[in-house]
């Protein structure tokens, strides 16, 4: 009978086990990509309607609605992508998105209290 130990822990040794990432983390992702595009196309959707029947404030507040409804497409197809591709190679990682929603609200608030500021001086 041998005197070592049944378990023998070594440091050098990892055991590398892989990762199962369940479909409903990549259907999230998407219906999450999906939420930011329909505020984006109705945000859109209000700058269409100033730019048709509104005056010059109205115009340029569609100008400025259009602007921010366009980057706010490119952060979510960015992120959509970020979060894709660390999903397929089975990152851990924290998935959640301190950055967009805080500067979605400070530029819709800028855009509409210049709005407020163009309407009200009637320039």
């Amino acid at each position: 009978m041998s005197t070592q130990p049944l378990l023998q822990r070594t440091a050098t040794k990892r055991i590398a086990l892989p990762v199962r990432v369940e479909p409903k983390v990549s259907f999230a992702n998407e219906r999450t990509f999906l939420s930011w595009l329909h505020f984006t196309v109705v945000l859109g959707g209000l700058a269409v309607g100033l730019l048709n029947f509104g005056d010059k404030v109205g115009k340029i507040s569609a100008a400025m609605f259009s602007v921010v409804a366009m980057a706010i497409m490119i952060y979510a197809l960015y992120t959509y992508h970020w979060r894709a591709a660390s999903i397929r190679r089975g990152g851990r990682g924290p998935y959640d998105d301190r950055l967009g929603p805080t500067v979605l609200c400070v530029s819709l608030l800028v855009a509409v209290i210049i709005n407020f500021i163009l309407r009200f001086t009637n320039i």
